[in-house]
């Protein structure tokens, strides 16, 4: 099953990549590394990178690092109803599909109906007030923020499970010894979730390179191809311009990237194991 739907598909990528193909009249032509030097040249497709990047690291400083530390605040609640609340709110944006949420702050960026514009006017901050989807420079961050809303609640439970899995007699010793919250957060919580940050930051360097929902449905690459990602970028060439040759350069290049990222967190976590 591997081999046919995951493994074949990545060999014929890389094959469709040195051609150039229409799809529709079913033409090919052998054109080598071509694709791939158009990408070197292309200002879009090294522009969409840095967006990739840009959503990366945000989503590591949220999904990964201060989803910790929001599971620890959690998990160190008393009352077990208090606990099970929380949770359960900050879970909600997360059952929420992408479309809709793009949707849902599409109408709240909108500027003059819009609820943040009208929240900044309610407060005395209207000259902050702007088309936050129609503005180079605010365009692909109100995107990310929209992202980093839906996405948090599901890394914060996955941290909750993680850290309900430490034994309960680590922190009652590091009680005992004068041990404060902040230091037990990073001589016993953080250490012991190891495993399960590794994990999470793979999945989410591989999700950012991965985004398209979002950002089709809130601009669409727009404006200016300012907020263009690679799945984006790749779907307008393949899709758009009947270009699938460069199409599959660009997807071949989100593979490899992944791939990457990935081999080296598992081995980082394979040197750094942590032990029962």
């Amino acid at each position: 099953m591997l081999a046919v739907f995951v493994y074949l598909p990545l060999v014929q990528n890389l094959g469709f990549s040195t051609l150039e193909w229409d799809i529709y009249s079913g033409s090919q032509e052998y054109i080598g590394a071509e694709n791939y030097q158009r990408l070197v040249a292309d200002p879009i497709f090294w522009s969409s990178l840095v967006n990739n990047v840009l959503y990366a690291v945000v989503s590591l400083v949220f999904q990964v690092f201060a989803a910790i530390v929001l599971a620890s605040v959690i998990e160190s609640i008393r009352h077990d109803r208090w606990r099970r609340g929380l949770r359960a709110i900050y879970f909600v944006p997360s059952a929420i599909s992408l479309t809709v949420a793009g949707l849902l702050f599409y109408f709240i960026y909108e500027p003059n109906l819009g609820l943040l514009n009208h929240a900044l006017d309610a407060v005395g901050l209207g000259a902050w007030a702007q088309p936050w989807l129609g503005q180079e420079s605010t365009a692909m961050m109100a995107i990310i923020v929209m992202s980093q809303w839906q996405g948090f609640g599901y890394s914060t439970l996955l941290f909750a499970v993680a850290i309900q899995r430490i034994p309960s007699e680590l922190y009652e010793a590091a009680a005992i010894d004068g041990i404060g919250p902040i230091r037990r957060f990073f001589t016993v919580t953080l250490p012991l979730v190891r495993e399960m940050t590794g994990l999470m930051i793979i999945v989410t360097i591989s999700g950012a390179f991965q985004v398209f929902n979002e950002v089709m449905v809130m601009t669409s690459g727009g404006p200016n191809n300012s907020t263009q990602v690679l799945g984006t970028w790749l779907y307008r060439n393949g899709f758009v311009r009947n270009d699938f040759g460069y199409a599959a350069a660009i997807a071949t290049v989100i593979f490899v990237i992944t791939l990457a990222i990935a081999l080296a967190q598992l081995w980082i976590n394979r040197r750094r194991r942590v032990e029962w």
